[in-house]
């Protein structure tokens, strides 16, 4: 298929700049795979659509302040540095993303609070990329207290509004517990104590990959034909408990849900042979888009993406081309939120 299939118009107005005010309480478009038929429930109301012996799957990565504010040494210039991704925690050397990128240099050393905490520049890796080096005494912890405290909840740039306190929580997942990620999996948001119980008390049960979320995710796709475009690799782990559950589900022909695109990355990079999941663990740089043959999931439940986006690409090779984009004028015409903090559909 081509880029320009998954071009669409998104108004801003649709774009969510606030979460809901309870997470169970977005808007839930139900899409009938094999019927076709769309509903517009509550999120909540999710609970409707399994029951006894089906399996949700969810990504447990947490998200950490990965957005730093500092500034130049000699010129005391305002920058920004975006944390990437952790090289070595003994050295702390961190890939990261520069913001303005001409003006930081391999040997620049960069401030961040009042003198807090010093990096260097150590290398250059893509346009706005480097590798930094943080001068810092303390271990790993230590360091991490520091970063805490410093770093910024890295609300994606299409949210035009500055980071407020609730967004350390809204933008966390509540089952979050693997540090690593610089995105929440949004699909996750939408989840809370009493959903998880409502669900249990069905006899549906949930278990957990984790995939560590980079931008990779949601870098822009600049190549018209898709089996060009390379993702970036991520780190992910499909444990034995995940394993057991899903293929249990699986033997007795019930739903296996994937809740968000980054958990069906993680299991669809961890099948075996006989198209049942294993345990695995490493880097994941699977590119799913359609014509694709799942081989776990027959349930997904995502947010609404943005155009020409390999989330959107994902979400049509699962529910059918013609059908998601069908959904999305649909959404649009009912006024659905868009992205991060918007609404969820449920694929089945």
């Amino acid at each position: 298929m081509k880029l320009s299939e998954f071009k669409f118009d998104l108004p801003n107005n649709l774009i969510a700049v606030h979460p809901p005010e309870n997470r169970d309480e977005a808007r839930l478009m139900v899409i009938h795979k094999d019927t076709g038929k769309i509903e517009h429930k509550v999120f909540k109301d999710i609970v409707d659509y399994f029951g006894e012996g089906d399996a949700f799957v969810a990504n447990d990565t947490m998200v950490f302040p990965a957005r730093l504010y500092g500034r130049k040494e000699k010129t005391g210039a305002k920058i920004e540095v975006f944390l990437l991704r952790e090289l070595n925690a003994e050295m702390h050397l961190w890939d990261v993303l520069v913001d303005p990128a001409r003006k930081i240099r391999v040997g620049n050393k960069l401030y961040f609070g009042d003198g807090d905490l010093v990096a260097e520049v150590i290398d250059n890796t893509t346009s706005r990329g480097r590798t930094i080096r943080f001068l810092f005494d303390g271990d790993a912890d230590a360091f991490n207290k520091v970063i805490e405290t410093l770093g910024e909840t890295p609300l994606p740039k299409y949210i035009k509004r500055k980071v407020e306190p609730a967004d350390k929580e809204r933008f966390q997942t509540i089952f979050a517990s693997k540090k690593g990620a610089v995105s929440a999996p949004t699909a996750g948001l939408h989840f809370t104590r009493q959903l998880l119980k409502r669900l249990q008390i069905k006899g549906v049960d949930m278990s957990f990959i984790t995939l560590h979320i980079g931008l990779g995710t949601f870098r822009q796709v600049d190549v018209e034909d898709l089996t060009k475009h390379k993702m970036d690799s991520e780190n992910f782990i499909v444990g034995s408990e995940v394993v057991k559950m899903v293929n249990t589900a699986l033997d007795n022909k019930n739903r296996v849900c994937a809740v968000g695109t980054t958990t069906m990355r993680a299991l669809e990079s961890a099948v075996s042979a006989n198209n049942r999941l294993k345990e695995r663990s490493g880097w994941t740089d699977k590119f799913i888009f359609p014509p694709y043959d799942f081989k776990i999931c027959n349930a997904m439940v995502t947010n609404f993406h943005q155009p020409e986006s390999t989330l959107l690409m994902m979400a049509c090779a699962f529910g059918g081309y013609d059908l998601i984009m069908q959904a999305y004028q649909v959404a649009k015409k009912e006024k659905y939120k868009f992205l991060t903090y918007g609404d969820a559909m449920l694929i089945i």
